[in-house]
């Protein structure tokens, strides 16, 4: 391979190219997340592979695993224990079924506010009433 058709290129353009902060991408660092990269002549360098890391990491969180368990399935992606990484997803799949529960329910008690706010024009806001102003 051509060494310049690799991305090899600072801590901050890695960082814009991943969406997040110089800080964190150290963070993730100190947390054993990604590597720190021996640098050259007083330069880190990140490279290609440090980007998909860091890409699988951003999008474990968005599906809700933690940084604990995004570290397991980073180790777990180094083997082939595929029980264990699905007992994980199917752990995360059952606390966002609570969590979307938990929203609807929200959703349709300020709904039902609404409704009351709309048709009930003495006193105060049945919505302003319910958070307890």
């Amino acid at each position: 391979m051509v060494r310049s058709q690799a991305m090899e290129t600072t801590i901050g353009k890695f960082a814009a190219a991943g969406g997040v902060g110089v800080e964190t991408i150290r963070y993730y660092q100190r947390r054993g997340l990604l590597d720190t990269p021996r640098g050259s002549q007083g330069s880190r360098r990140y490279g290609d592979g440090d980007l998909r890391r860091l890409l699988f990491i951003r999008q474990a969180q968005t599906a809700g695993f933690t940084l604990e368990e995004i570290k397991e399935l980073l180790y777990l992606d180094s083997g082939e224990d595929r029980a264990r990484a699905r007992h994980l997803a199917k752990r995360r799949i059952d606390a966002l079924d609570a969590r979307i529960a938990e929203l609807q329910r929200a959703r349709e008690a300020l709904k039902r506010l609404v409704a009351e706010c709309a048709t009930d024009t003495s006193g105060p806001c049945p919505i302003l009433a319910s958070f307890d102003l």
